[in-house]
């Protein structure tokens, strides 16, 4: 199962994201791919290990998001990925070959054991932003968005705190 939970900021992704996995039953390993690059995101980063149940592993990946998909997927494992627009920025800063990673994901999610819950943020609701690395921003994460809601058995769009499903079994 690929779940692929989407929505603004502070619109409740997450903490929809957190609940189904905990309600999966399953072991549940948390993927974070934040950076932690200033004070205001290090605040970020603490509320979310706060919320997070004791029990539960977490792995801190920003680049290699793939390769520590592949390694840790096994049935009766439920790995929730928070969140895909986090990696999608570290690519870019990096100059990663941002559409290899993204066929990569797609190829490994459309053959992943297990459970699979990913947040993202939808970022191209609004005006289109005024820089280059921004737009070049916004246009990554919609296409990445895109090719994983093509694989995944369920999208849910959040907000103000409301799961709309998109695809896939109403909640």
């Amino acid at each position: 199962m690929i779940r692929l939970i989407t929505g603004g900021a502070r619109s409740g992704k997450s903490t929809l994201a957190e609940r189904l996995a905990e309600e999966s039953g399953l072991e549940v390993i948390y993927i974070a791919t934040a950076q932690t690059g200033d004070g205001e995101m290090s605040e970020r980063v603490a509320l979310h290990r706060e919320r997070r149940p004791d029990h539960w592993q977490t792995v801190e990946e920003p680049l290699r998001l793939v390769e520590t998909i592949r390694r840790l997927q096994q049935p009766g494992r439920c790995l929730l990925v928070d969140c895909l627009t986090l990696w999608v920025t570290n690519l870019l800063l990096s100059e990663a070959d941002i559409q290899e990673q993204r066929e990569l994901l797609y190829t490994t999610l459309a053959n992943a054991k297990g459970e699979v819950i990913l947040v993202t943020n939808e970022t191209g609701m609004g005006v289109v932003p005024m820089g280059e690395l921004s737009r070049r921003f916004v246009d990554e994460a919609g296409w990445l968005n895109q090719a994983v809601a093509a694989v995944a058995n369920q999208v849910v769009l959040t907000v103000a705190g409301l799961p709309l499903t998109v695809k896939g079994e109403k909640l």
